[in-house]
């Protein structure tokens, strides 16, 4: 125990009225580097209770919370639902029906190469501003302007409203992929399951919900189609004709005009109608997020920017983005995620004016993309639950083998419009290919990122971006033929990478449990540098599961 006098001074002949301050501190060498700047000893915190942690920390859900996660991943899904019913539904008939000098293609363009930009500096950026919600209504109005630029098509309407669609589609599937993410990861600690299953399970029920926009959207352009004049005027083309322009050799180089009667645009009214019923569906996917999806914040959104050291600055929000591309994972999943664009686009487009307009005419586009819709909904729900007992593996390989098996059958198929059900066998077993991509790579960047949701998913938007700007950017300038070459070589390139990111994955979890099991591995281990671990999220930490 010390006396110091007044300011700190040792006295050993204090004066009677003097005033002392006592410091008491004890010998102990476990709180030897716990000392101010008066080298006295300083007494740690109180530890904070169980009130505290549910004020500012800990966020307190009971069991019964699962139902409700699953009721907001169901209203995302439909929300989903109604917004791409209108934008597929429009953009299926792009090349089709402005096809004149490329106008609908290059148009389809813009959005991707404005999502490509987006994908950088957007998603995070907005997220943290507005958090995840909030995100996704502004993101789905931006949808809006693109539908309407049909009642005017041109290239001073549909390229700056496809801009616009293209800087709001990022920060959306990057929101939807977090919330989704996000209320996995809670989920799967509520029921005691494993939490790349229940993730892998959310996405594939969304896509089931979001591909069935497929069958919708088509389904309202085929019927109207079908009930106004321009289905009498449909022309089926002479077979022979079909077997040398349509299909694999199908060219429209630099997007000039077709001799095909089947390739001409259908009536002004017919189109108009088909847009009016289009916005309706994007107002009403944005009221349905905004009234019936609950704040992320429930699952711990706000914890992510607690502690104000960690909160990013504005700059480095936007660059998270580009940071996540110096990870290996990540690199080597960026050619399996151009595929994922590139063969959206060649479905949406090419396939449906090179084999299904050429030889059957506009008005059987959406009967034969209803096909694709229906049986990729159907397969998202199946995959999403068979990696559960099967494994990711598997069902990415038997997707590459089914796309690959395809390709080969498009360039050495002579399309025939005596046989329409080859064209709806194509587009259903693409679909089923589709459906892979779509659950298992969302939930492989889900499982490998899981503490940087957002740059990952951001990352992925921008490839499968890139992807799609590819592929409608040589769309008017290469034949169909080639076009499936090059869809070829990337497909191949894709699973490589694919392969390796499983190996790798497999070792650290190999190296992770030799280290649970064996204390001299792990004593070893802990003499070595610290690595961020992209797979453990420190807000699940964050989870308290209550018994109420």
């Amino acid at each position: 125990m010390t006396a110091t006098h007044g300011g700190g001074r040792e006295d050993e002949r204090p004066d009677k009225d003097s005033v002392y301050t006592i410091k008491i501190g004890f010998k102990n060498d476990g709180y030897q580097h716990d000392r101010d700047s008066n080298d006295d000893i300083v007494k740690p915190p109180p530890l904070p209770t169980e009130e505290d942690n549910y004020s500012t920390g800990k966020v307190k859900l009971s069991r019964n919370e699962k139902w409700r996660i699953l009721k907001n991943v169901a209203a995302v899904s439909a929300a989903f639902m109604v917004q791409f019913t209108a934008f597929q539904g429009t953009a299926n008939l792009q090349s089709s029906i402005n096809a004149a000098d490329g106008l609908g293609t290059v148009s389809l363009s813009s959005i991707y190469a404005a999502l490509v930009v987006s994908c950088i500096f957007v998603p995070t950026f907005l997220i943290k501003r507005l958090t995840v919600k909030w995100t996704l209504c502004l993101s789905m109005i931006c949808y809006a302007p693109y539908i309407g630029a049909q009642f005017y098509p041109a290239f001073y309407t549909l390229v700056p409203a496809g801009v616009i669609v293209g800087l709001g589609a990022a920060p959306m599937w990057t929101a939807k992929a977090t919330y989704l993410t996000q209320a996995g990861s809670v989920y799967a600690k509520l029921t005691d399951q494993a939490v790349d299953g229940i993730i892998v399970r959310f996405f594939g029920f969304f896509f089931l919900a979001w591909q069935t926009a497929e069958l919708w959207g088509n389904l309202i352009s085929s019927l109207v189609f079908s009930s106004g004049e321009h289905s009498t005027n449909s022309t089926v083309v002479d077979t022979n004709k079909t077997a040398l322009t349509c299909g694999a050799n199908f060219c429209v180089i630099g997007g000039g005009h077709h001799d095909n009667q089947n390739l001409h645009r259908p009536p002004d009214s017919e189109i108009y109608e088909i847009s009016a019923i289009y916005l309706s569906c994007v107002v009403v996917a944005v009221i349905m997020v905004a009234l019936l999806v609950d704040p992320l914040s429930r699952y711990g959104e706000k914890q992510r920017k607690a502690d104000p050291s960690k909160e990013l600055s504005g700059i480095q929000l936007l660059s998270a983005t580009a940071y996540q591309l110096k990870k290996p994972n990540q690199q080597l999943l960026i050619p399996i995620t151009i595929w994922i664009g590139m063969e959206q686009a060649f479905i949406g487009a090419d396939y449906t004016q090179a084999y299904v307009s050429c030889v059957l005419g506009i008005r059987s586009i959406g009967y034969v993309m209803i096909c694709f819709g229906v049986v990729n909904a159907l397969c998202s729900l199946v995959f999403g639950s068979a990696m559960k007992f099967i494994g990711r593996f598997p069902i990415l390989i038997m997707g590459a083998a089914l796309h690959f098996g395809l390709i080969v059958w498009l360039l050495v198929w002579k399309p025939d419009p005596r046989f329409p059900t080859v064209f709806f066998v194509i587009s259903g077993l693409w679909g089923v290919g589709d459906a892979v991509w779509q659950t298992q790579v969302n939930g492989l960047y889900g499982v490998l990122f899981r503490r940087n949701k957002e740059a990952a998913f951001s990352n992925y938007r921008l490839w499968e971006g890139a992807g799609f700007v590819v592929a409608y950017a040589y769309s008017t300038h290469l034949c169909a033929r080639m076009k499936l070459y090059v869809m070829m070589v990337v497909l191949l390139i894709g699973v490589v990478g694919y392969i390796i990111v499983e190996i790798l994955h497999k070792r650290k979890a190999l190296r992770q449990k030799a280290i649970a099991e064996d204390p001299a591995i792990a004593a070893q281990a802990a003499k070595e540098p610290p690595e961020e671990d992209d797979e453990k999220d420190e807000i699940d930490d964050e989870i308290v599961i209550t018994h109420l």
